[in-house]
């Protein structure tokens, strides 16, 4: 007599995502699978945990409308024993970044394949790391100022400046003259540029001080 097959356990899954096509595609490519029940849907990790489902993995967006940070959403649901999976177009490299090192399982694309995704949750579900280039480049290439090599008083000229002060202003605020702001300005480019990440304007100033978590990722705009 043949064994009997074993069923296969049915993981508990919840997504936090504020694209209602995101949340409709999700569950038609869970829809087939018996052991993957989506059973839980917010826009928020408040609103999900509100719901009080019990849940073995959440799929995580990384912009929420909340304003909520990736490390704080992925802290929260760990400290409720609930694993994570990001789900993200993966735009912003700060944005996964704090979110690979709260502990997530893994980072995914949203422009992956049904198939491909379908498996990173079921593997994610049963607890197992999903190991994608997006993950890897999140845990191994971190940059941080310390590595770019600025002093603490260019990370103050920076964050002062990138935020949208003038060299002026800047001067007044630190105590130091035009001239050595404007100097230490072209200092930060000369270290980021020879770091492989060129500064030249001060929009890419403030790309490169968001990146590596010196001013707050700005809010996404809500939808009317």
């Amino acid at each position: 007599m043949s064994e009997l097959q074993q069923t296969p356990a049915v993981r508990r899954i919840g997504l936090v995502e504020d694209h209602e096509s995101v949340a409709i595609g999700l569950a038609a490519m869970l829809g087939p699978e018996p052991d993957l029940d989506l059973v839980a849907t917010a826009d928020t990790v408040s609103g999900l945990l509100a719901a009080d489902a019990a849940l073995d993995l959440v799929v995580l967006d990384l912009r929420l409308p909340d304003g909520s940070t990736p490390e704080d959403n992925v802290t929260a649901l760990r400290e409720r024993g609930i694993e994570v999976l990001v789900f993200t177009g993966a735009d912003n490299a700060f944005l996964v970044r704090s979110a690979a090192k709260a502990g997530v399982l893994g980072v995914l694309r949203k422009s992956e394949s049904v198939a491909t995704v379908v498996e990173a949750v079921r593997r994610a579900a049963s607890g197992e790391q999903v190991v994608t280039t997006d993950w890897a480049a999140a845990i191994d290439g971190d940059p941080q100022l310390s590595d770019v090599g600025l002093s603490p008083r260019q990370e103050e000229v920076l964050m002062l400046y990138a935020s949208g002060e003038k060299a002026s202003r800047v001067a007044r605020l630190t105590g130091l003259s035009e001239q050595t702001v404007n100097d230490y300005l072209g200092r930060i480019r000369q270290k980021y540029a020879d770091a492989g990440r060129p500064a030249p304007t001060k929009t890419d100033l403030y790309k490169r001080a968001v990146e590596d978590g010196w001013l707050p990722v700005p809010e996404r705009q809500q939808r009317t």
